[in-house]
């Protein structure tokens, strides 16, 4: 049985849908994120499930008991915030022993369970301290500690490293991974970030305009993505599109051709997937590092060098390839993004060309779902170590 199950859940704000028929099952100690851009509905249904929103239709079960019409503080979820949500009158014991103690838990119990958060959470030096002599980091550990002094059925996430400087995100998040190792609690986190999804995660459940996109692990989803949506989002820089038609298909393989760019793509479709027919419109995605710096059999682009990051152990260079241009940029230039593992010397302006390999490819049909992914990954999957 499922820990926590949604079944077709759906949530209206007068005319407008915001959530729209989802369902999908949470197992005992995953950590599943909810992900998606701005307006997909990933915070509404996170609120949902803490019974902060009323849902219009659909019900939400915890260990098999129908939670959908209950009161928030008696379905076992206990909510992390991106605000915090501390009393600022109250010391750090005090917050994380707040909600037990309305609860009528014996003093006892509640300091004894402070005391087991606070050293798990690597704070307990702060509990005599209020909130305004803490750092955003340590708010967040004292808004996590509440949280587990509940012992909850489910903790859930709303995007709460938002508020976080970049190192600190990162240090969190590794800080929250060891948290859900320890405890070994079943976690739902939303947020935007697609890196926070990718390294954190069991599985991601990708959502866009209130539907579930797919579900699937950070690597299934990032190497088999099932349509042009979920291929575009996950991943930074996100992946270059290349608008494209069908010329012939046979024995499973499919020809396309592109405006600007010599000769064409010979792409080996994935099992079951239909060919386009000839002249149809499809979409070739390559990922930043799959642009190859040898011929092999594909495309060829020659442009100029628009803009380039230099990461130290790593470059990223935004590739002006003059009359070929990328669609969905993250560019609205149309640069194409390039990813290299290594330092390049080179300044605005330089020359450079890289090469599209058919097999380091994804193609995208008509509908955008997709039909072919890149053959070189599946080595990656079946030789894990």
């Amino acid at each position: 049985m499922p820990h926590l199950e949604i079944k077709n859940l759906v949530k209206k704000y007068g005319d407008f849908t915001a959530v729209k028929d989802v369902s999908f099952a949470v197992e005992q100690g995953e950590f599943v994120v909810m992900v998606g851009p701005s307006g997909c509905g990933k915070s509404t249904l996170l609120r949902s499930i803490a019974g902060l929103e009323e849902i219009s239709s659909g019900e939400i079960c915890i260990n098999g008991r129908d939670i959908s019409r209950d009161e928030p503080s008696d379905r076992g979820v206990a909510m992390v915030f991106q605000n915090y949500a501390l009393y600022p009158h109250m010391t750090v014991r005090q917050n994380m022993g707040f909600a037990l103690k309305i609860a009528g838990a014996p003093k006892r119990e509640v300091n004894e369970a402070v005391e087991r958060a606070a050293a798990i959470l690597r704070i307990q030096e702060q509990l005599d301290k209020r909130p305004k002599a803490l750092s955003g980091g340590q708010k967040q550990r004292v808004a996590i500690g509440r949280a587990i002094t509940r012992s909850p059925d489910v903790f859930l996430f709303d995007e709460p490293l938002s508020n976080l400087d970049a190192a600190l995100r990162s240090q969190m998040r590794i800080e929250l991974g060891r948290l859900h190792t320890e405890l070994g609690a079943t976690m739902v986190y939303v947020t935007h970030d697609q890196t926070e999804a990718m390294t954190m995660a069991s599985r991601i459940v990708v959502l866009h305009d209130g539907i579930i996109e797919q579900i699937g692990t950070p690597l299934d989803l990032y190497n088999e993505p099932h349509n042009r949506f979920v291929a575009g989002f996950l991943g930074s820089p996100r992946m270059n599109f290349i608008e494209a038609r069908a010329e012939q298909s046979r024995e499973g393989m499919v020809s396309v051709s592109a405006p600007g760019l010599d000769g064409s793509l010979r792409i080996k479709l994935k099992a079951g997937a239909d060919a386009p027919a000839p002249g149809e419109k499809v979409t070739v995605g390559v990922r930043p590092e799959a642009f190859g710096e040898h011929d092999a059999g594909g495309w060829t682009i020659k442009g100029s060098i628009a803009v380039i990051e230099s990461l130290g152990r790593e470059t990223l260079v935004y590739l002006d390839g003059g009359q070929v241009r990328a669609t969905d940029s993250e560019s609205h230039e149309g640069y194409f993004a390039v990813h290299r593992t290594r330092q390049i010397t080179a300044r605005h302006g330089d020359g450079l060309t890289v090469t599209v390999d058919p097999n380091a490819v994804f193609l995208f049909g008509p509908d955008d779902e997709t039909i072919a992914f890149p053959q070189s990954h599946h080595s990656i999957i079946h030789n894990q170590v």
